[in-house]
């Protein structure tokens, strides 16, 4: 059976922590300019039912940097756009390519996926989980900070994917993690649940979610599919923006994240955005080195 990409949490803390050095390492030698063509000749399925600026890039630029070729398919591009059901698609592209990354809406397309693909699945994003990029945010932090350990995050904002893979990293790496939500927009049950025994707290105030953090990161208030919602979560969320008034209750080297893109002046302030303790365009290119890393692993067996 293949090994799949599909949530932080089917992943030991040795397994995570192995493809972050791995990270590491293919970023240092392509800095270095050396070739890193581990996956030579491999192909990559790129399936896309939501649309992308750094998922596609990172992929497809990833697969041609370790050697390989990566395949962009949109919902026009493929019969499971016209009612080919999963489980056909998964083994006939299987049966053509050596793994395949889907962005998507829900969670159980991507796991039907996964049941009947013979090759690795990567989870580009669901409306549940946004693995991916809290990996390339793990990337970064360490860049950093030096290390992970005793880290602390503030998520300040909606309960959504990028919420929740915090959540589940916090529950595989054992670091504390604070949520700051206004009220009807709490993570998931069940993954809150979940992360019962793990660090975690959820509450109202983003001053006290942000007190002490290390890193103090959220999203835009209405994601993608949500946008007939978007005058309704700007009153929601009123006092949740990001701002100096936020960033000053955060420990003095905090820095700040953000998985793009942003609105300014919503979820968070220019001067935060641009400002020195801002690290969204490392978090934004590590997306590309932490992909690199995952690929490798799954199909190589390798970090």
């Amino acid at each position: 059976m293949p090994r799949h990409f599909l949530k932080l949490t089917d992943f030991g803390r040795d397994e995570l922590l192995g493809i972050l050095e791995l990270a590491r390492d293919l970023k240092a030698r392509q800095a270095r300019g050396e070739p890193h063509r581990l996956l030579e000749g491999k192909t990559l399925a790129m399936l896309f039912e939501k649309s992308s600026t750094r998922t596609r890039v990172s992929f497809e630029v990833g697969m041609f940097q370790l050697g390989g070729h990566a395949l962009f398919l949109s919902p026009r591009d493929t019969q499971i756009g016209r009612g080919e059901p999963v489980r056909d698609t998964a083994r006939v592209l299987s049966r053509y390519v050596d793994a395949i990354m889907v962005r998507t809406y829900g969670q159980d397309v991507l796991e039907e996926l996964a049941r009947w693909s013979s090759v690795p699945v990567i989870n580009g994003l669901t409306d549940l989980l946004h693995p991916c990029q809290v990996m390339a945010d793990l990337l970064t932090v360490g860049e950093r900070r030096g290390s992970l350990d005793g880290l602390r995050v503030a998520w300040i904002g909606d309960g959504n994917n990028m919420a929740h893979s915090w959540i589940n990293a916090a529950r595989v790496l054992g670091f504390g993690l604070r949520l700051a939500c206004p009220e009807g927009y709490d993570p998931d049950g069940g993954v809150l649940a979940a992360a019962r025994d793990a660090d975690v707290e959820v509450g109202r105030d983003p001053e006290w979610a942000a007190r002490g953090a290390h890193v103090v990161t959220t999203d835009v208030w209405a994601s993608m599919g949500q946008e007939e919602e978007q005058e309704a979560r700007r009153r929601a969320f009123a006092g949740y923006t990001v701002d100096a008034r936020i960033m000053a209750a955060a420990d003095p080297s905090a820095v700040f994240l953000h998985c793009l893109p942003a609105h300014r002046g919503e979820e968070v302030t220019e001067e935060v955005l641009e400002g020195p303790r801002s690290a969204v365009w490392d978090e934004a290119e590590n997306r590309l080195h932490v992909q690199k890393a995952i690929l490798v692993h799954l199909v190589r067996g390798e970090g």
